[in-house]
């Protein structure tokens, strides 16, 4: 299938860069024993970033490659080493690009002006690492922070032209013509409907004023519905200071007349909408042909008339109706000078733009830190679950192979205010607590001792966690009693052979009981 050379509407999915995992180190060197903990942080992700290009104008390079990823972090290494950061992805995309969340249909940014930036996927941080940890209660930490994933997104990417000027009308009306002649632009001409299938930009000078024109595919009756080629486009003169009509005075289609034509093309930018507050222009066009001269002059009294009721607040601008032929000129010098008088108006009416033009990232999240519901674990029980970006951030970044790291995991959760509020909606030691969704992490609720004092455990582990899990208090009652009454047992078998010996002589030792009879089987439950 051929790939079309001009495309406005692209999706992308953009993929952030990872951030690298911090590095648990200690420096170990010949006479300086506590050389203490050396591990560097990890690298930051890079970033998928948007930025305008004013040589860009169009999104076809996303069409033909539709996912784009940053590069990650790197890991950090001992002796301080910070990992390197991922380069940051900078995709250009043209003037006028309107970007917006495709899951959601929520509007990220529109992009407008050269230069203007959007952060579509952040990186993920790095991981902090052993060197960053250590604090005066934790000196030498057996654990660093992994890293985190960066932003994953998919995206909607549309191209809306910023123009002054829009140039609309039937197809062959010669609005290409008509643009080709008043500037340098230089589009596609025939003498066929549809000619143009992608919109055209000219640039036009009068006197002192610089303006852009924009022209697009023709419209027909239903266009805003979806039929002919321009309903596609009509996004395209969104952005417009002014809109012409472009009318064929010399259509040989039966029909068709001045009147006619502009009724329909206003009737389809009416059901488009946003574009009742535009002044108006009318060009009649191709007055260079005898028959289609008597018609624009017969026609211009009832197209004034019209246009006083489509565009109310210039009913007293007379000189909105132009004869003009873009074979000769005729008519094209007026028609360009009052176009820039009404762009120079529009533009004196804008704000000024205030400060530099500053990039623009996702909002950050608002509200409380976390919130807290009991829910259904879907087997007949229920389970606490906590959300939030700080706690699931923070799981996220856990080592659960780290027993040490899951406890500096809990005393965050506990200055966060997770147990106070567990405790304060009823939750009970040996309750399931889950952090996160839909991949949740789940733990036992085990309130927790001080914090804060000197750790004193080996690197790598936390006393409290050998001590304040329920199942690992269940499992050790069930060995004790076990113990209990394979000692009982083996008492009584030794009393046993004891009276055999003394009836019978020289009998042999009976054999000892199978230690493994029993013996409950061990319950590793969390």
């Amino acid at each position: 299938m051929a790939i079309p050379s001009f495309v406005d509407v692209v999706t992308l999915r953009v993929s952030a860069g990872r951030g690298g995992h911090g590095c648990a180190s200690v420096r170990r060197e010949k006479f300086k024993p506590l050389g203490g903990p050396d591990g560097g942080n990890g690298g930051h992700g890079g970033s998928v970033i948007l930025r305008v290009d004013p040589d860009v104008t169009t999104l076809i390079d996303y069409h033909r490659h539709s996912h784009r990823r940053a590069g990650n972090g790197q890991p950090g290494k001992g002796n301080f080493a910070d990992g390197a950061h991922g380069g940051d992805l900078v995709l250009t995309v043209p003037d006028g690009t309107v970007v917006t969340d495709a899951s959601t249909g929520e509007v990220m940014a529109d992009l407008v002006g050269a230069g203007a930036e959007l952060v579509a996927a952040r990186g993920g941080r790095g991981g902090l690492g052993n060197a960053a940890l250590a604090t005066a209660a934790r000196k030498a930490p057996g654990f660093a922070l992994l890293g985190e994933d960066g932003d994953d997104h998919t995206i909607r990417l549309e191209l809306k032209v910023v123009a002054d000027v829009g140039l609309v009308g039937f197809p062959s009306a010669g609005k290409s013509s008509l643009i080709a002649a008043v500037s340098r632009a230089r589009p596609q001409i025939a003498d066929y409907p549809f000619t143009t299938l992608t919109p055209n930009l000219g640039v036009v000078r009068a006197d002192q004023v610089v303006f852009t024109l924009a022209d697009v595919p023709g419209l027909i009756a239903g266009a805003a519905a979806g039929r002919g080629l321009g309903h596609d486009f009509l996004r395209h003169i969104e952005r417009v200071q002014a809109i012409v009509h472009v009318i064929d005075c010399a259509t040989w289609e039966p029909g068709r007349d001045p009147l006619s034509d502009l009724s329909v093309i206003e009737a389809e930018l009416a059901a488009h909408g946003g574009l009742s507050d535009r002044p108006r222009l009318i060009a009649l066009n191709k007055v260079d042909v005898p028959d289609a001269r008597l018609i624009a002059e017969l026609a211009r009294d009832d197209l004034a008339a019209l246009l006083d009721q489509l565009d109310p607040d210039h009913r007293q601008d007379r000189s909105r109706i132009y004869l003009v032929s873009t074979k000769t000129g005729e008519g094209l010098k007026a028609l360009t000078f009052e176009l820039a008088r009404l762009v120079q108006t529009r533009r004196a009416a804008r704000p000024p733009a205030v400060g530099p033009r500053l990039r623009l990232t996702p909002p950050p999240a608002t509200g409380p830190q976390f919130s807290l519901a009991q829910e259904s674990d879907g087997a007949g029980g229920q389970v606490w679950r906590v959300r939030g970006d700080k706690p699931e951030r923070w799981v996220r970044q856990t080592d659960f192979g780290n027993a040490e790291a899951v406890g500096y995991l809990a005393d965050r959760l506990n200055r966060l205010g997770v147990e106070e509020a567990l405790l304060r909606a009823g939750a009970a030691p040996g309750d399931a607590v889950a952090i996160g969704a839909p991949e949740a992490v789940v733990f036992d609720f085990a309130p927790q001792v001080d914090i804060g004092a000197e750790l004193l455990a080996r690197r790598g582990e936390d006393n409290r966690l050998q001590e304040s899990r329920p199942a690992v208090r269940r499992r050790r009652a069930r060995d004790a009693e076990y113990q209990a009454r394979r000692a009982v047992g083996l008492a009584l078998s030794g009393l046993e052979d004891r009276t055999e010996e003394g009836e019978e002589g020289e009998d042999g030792p009976a054999p000892e009981a199978d230690a493994g009879d029993g013996r409950p089987e061990d319950d590793h439950g969390f």
